[in-house]
Formats: C-alpha cells, sequence, structure tokens
C-alpha cells in the first residue's frame, strides 16, 4: 500500500516529460512486441516482428540525435506475419525519410 501511493506522489509531482520519459523506461524494461513496416508507395516491402524497441542514434562527440532509427527485430522474409523457421534476429536501421510504420502486434 506504502509503495503504491508513493508510486502515484511521484507520479503526480513530475511534469508530463518525465512522466512520458518513466513510462518509456519501464515500456523498454518490460518490452514490447512491436512489429515495423517499410513500404514502397502502398506496398510492404519488409516487415520486423518481435521488436522490443527501436533507439534514436546519437552522435559520438555532440550527443545530438542522428536522422535514423535502429533497432533489433525477427526479418518477417515471406510477410506473413509470424515467425517461420529459418526467419532470423537482425539488427536493423532506417532513416527518418522511410515510410515506415511501428505497431504493438495484435497476436
Amino acid at each position: 500500500m506504502v509503495a503504491v501511493l508513493s508510486v502515484a506522489l511521484f507520479a503526480a509531482a513530475c511534469t508530463q516529460e518525465q512522466q512520458n520519459k518513466f513510462s518509456r523506461e519501464i515500456q523498454n524494461w518490460t518490452g514490447t512486441n512491436g512489429v515495423l513496416e517499410v513500404y514502397a508507395g502502398d506496398k510492404v516491402v519488409r516487415r520486423f516482428l518481435r521488436i522490443d524497441k527501436i533507439s534514436t542514434a546519437l552522435g559520438t562527440d555532440d550527443n545530438t540525435p542522428r536522422a535514423y532509427r535502429y533497432g533489433y527485430g525477427v526479418l518477417d522474409e515471406n510477410l506473413n506475419m509470424q515467425v517461420d523457421p529459418g526467419e532470423k534476429k537482425v539488427y536493423f536501421e532506417i532513416s527518418d525519410y522511410t515510410n515506415a510504420v511501428f505497431f504493438e502486434s495484435p497476436r
């Protein structure tokens, strides 16, 4: 009971940005079952499954955000929305200019 009250008081005292950051940290810790779809026009050309998070690249010297995101996920080679034998977890990068959608898997 004390722990729940402490968390509630902490959340109420935080700014919206701090609350969002706290929420993202919890989500990153618990993980998600994300899907990233990359489009060419209106057609899906790549799909990555079981993504736990996508990170923004930061510059080594200046620590400023770069124009791409990266993460790890299973490449869905046949685009059937399931991990099949032989489909492996891979590293990927997508540009800020890539036509892509990231969402939590409905399965």
